[in-house]
């Protein structure tokens, strides 16, 4: 017998067989008892440790943990899968951040609905590869539906895509294919055809103030650095201006210079705010310019009725990205770029005769690699489709739906307390504040407050709470995406943020009253 602690609960026995050979840890048809022991033991593991979880984090310090994880012996193994699971216990769950924790408030991470998490067992169990039919047959066409079903509630008819690993590399992808198409014209309008490095430096990128780094993150990755990104500003509300955008596209054909791609994005990271698509959309034909939607956030918003004409001109991308492991309540990773015209994705087609051949042998097959920046790629569709098999779009529509419902409400408490500042009356599920004192002070300790207050917070385990700069000034962020958070926790919290605030203002020089 060998002894797992679950973190916070009393030890638990489970049987352990003989330690096997090498090739007997092999998942196979002779090892599926082995197989089926352990992943109970593991489910056990962490249905103890969650069950016990009083709150999100336990706020130990990385060189507290770090020492522990340190001294580990990589090259001595434990030989006992027991012990094993009994370290992962106290070096992992432990100290884990739960996400299902109605106090964890800081990032867009999601707790997660039980059938995903059941197809994430089948996933890793069978191991396919999802970048050619004959590593994948079933899953191959499991994921192509899913992407027709999204491409359908986007409003792309015809429309294709492909999984990927999030939002970044769906962003990624949706200006890869700009670039590829903004060249192509560039190419067709002059006769000497001018290679990919002679075009670069002219392309321009164009995003709101408050886009996500990952557009940056694209335009350098791309090779047209991240100067080729020009920053759109944003109306009172944290929102793409369409004057400002006219503006500056007006301004990058007056200098001889190709507008590539307008990013609009459905639910900043910061404020959750949504890009006016429609006069984007607008403007964007008028130039003949890409434009991609990033709505790795506000994604959820397709599956949900009463919200759903927040995302009114999306049908008129051409690209957008979408994460499920937001707003989906998906495990990471899961996320999709679709398109709205499948031929643009033949700029990241590229054939090898091991694996898809331009010429194949017999019958045609789907090769989603053809698709795709990655070969090799996890079978995540398959924690959508049980999700949708299981629950119903409209049951996942209601869990985002009563998170961005809390964030209305969440923003009427900090509008009524005076020293709680809002930036913004929030659109989907996040609130941005920071504690603005009573009597005035130097916006240096406002900032330093607001910085204490979150690692206070995070210090004590009660609350996860994110940070972020507005106008240059440190701010609070609540970021909402567990639908058992209730009004009650955010006051709590709120309480806790004026409680660290007013113990950091008594112990200032001179004693500066909260």
């Amino acid at each position: 017998m060998t002894t797992l602690t679950d973190p916070g609960s009393a030890p638990v026995q489970h049987a352990t067989a003989p330690v096997p050979a090498a090739g007997g840890h092999l998942l196979n048809d002779a090892t599926v008892r082995a197989y089926r022991r352990a992943v109970t033991d593991a489910v056990e593991l962490v249905a103890g440790a969650m069950a016990a979880t009083t709150r999100p984090a336990t706020g130990i310090t990385p060189a507290e943990l770090a020492r522990e994880v340190d001294a580990v012996d990589l090259d001595r193994p434990l030989h006992d899968a027991g012990a094993a699971l009994a370290e992962i216990g106290r070096l992992y769950l432990r100290d884990a951040v739960w996400f299902h924790e109605p106090t964890y408030l800081a990032h867009l991470n999601c707790p997660v609905v039980i059938p995903a998490v059941q197809a994430e067992a089948v996933i890793a169990a069978v191991n396919s590869s999802l970048d050619t039919w004959d590593q994948s047959a079933g899953g191959t066409l499991i994921e192509q539906r899913l992407i027709d079903w999204t491409a359908a509630r986007i409003g792309f008819p015809a429309g294709d895509g492909v999984f990927t690993s999030g939002g970044t590399q769906s962003n990624l992808q949706g200006l890869l294919l700009a670039r590829e198409e903004a060249c192509a014209r560039l190419r067709g309008a002059r006769p000497d055809r001018p290679r990919l490095p002679e075009l670069l430096g002219g392309l321009r990128v164009f995003a709101s103030d408050v886009s996500h780094f990952s557009v940056c993150t694209s335009a350098a990755l791309l090779g047209l650095g991240e100067d080729a990104v020009v920053e759109v500003p944003t109306d009172e509300h944290r929102r793409m201006r369409p004057d400002a955008l006219a503006d500056a596209l007006a301004r990058c054909a007056a200098e001889g210079l190709t507008p590539m791609a307008v990013v609009a994005t459905a639910g900043t990271t910061d404020f959750g705010s949504i890009d006016p698509l429609t006069e984007v959309a607008a403007l964007c034909a008028a130039t003949g310019t890409w434009l991609h939607v990033d709505a790795a956030y506000g994604g959820g918003l397709l599956v949900a009725p009463r919200r759903r004409p927040l995302l009114a001109g999306i049908e008129l991308a051409d690209s957008v990205t979408v994460d499920f492991h937001k707003t989906f309540f998906q495990p990471v990773s899961s996320s999709a770029l679709l398109v709205r015209d499948p031929a643009s994705l033949r700029h990241v087609t590229f054939h090898a005769d091991y694996l898809n051949p331009a010429e194949p042998v017999g019958l045609p097959v789907p090769n989603q690699v053809d698709k795709s920046l990655q070969t090799t790629r996890r079978f995540d569709a398959l924690k959508l489709w049980t999700t949708l098999r299981v629950m119903g779009a409209d049951a996942v529509g209601e869990l985002f739906e009563q998170v961005v419902d809390l964030a209305a409400q969440g923003w009427v408490l900090l509008a009524e307390d005076p020293r709680l500042e809002v930036v913004v009356r929030p659109q989907l599920s996040t609130l941005v504040f920071r504690y603005v004192p009573a009597r005035p002070c130097p916006p240096e300790l406002v900032d330093q407050l607001n910085r204490h207050v979150r690692a206070a917070v995070a210090a004590s385990g009660q609350a996860v709470l994110g940070g972020t700069t507005v106008d240059g000034r440190a701010h609070l962020k609540v970021t909402l995406l567990n639908p058992e958070t209730t009004i009650d926790h955010l006051a709590d919290v709120f309480a806790l943020v004026r409680t660290h605030a007013e113990v950091f203002l008594a112990g200032t020089p001179g004693g500066v009253p909260a």
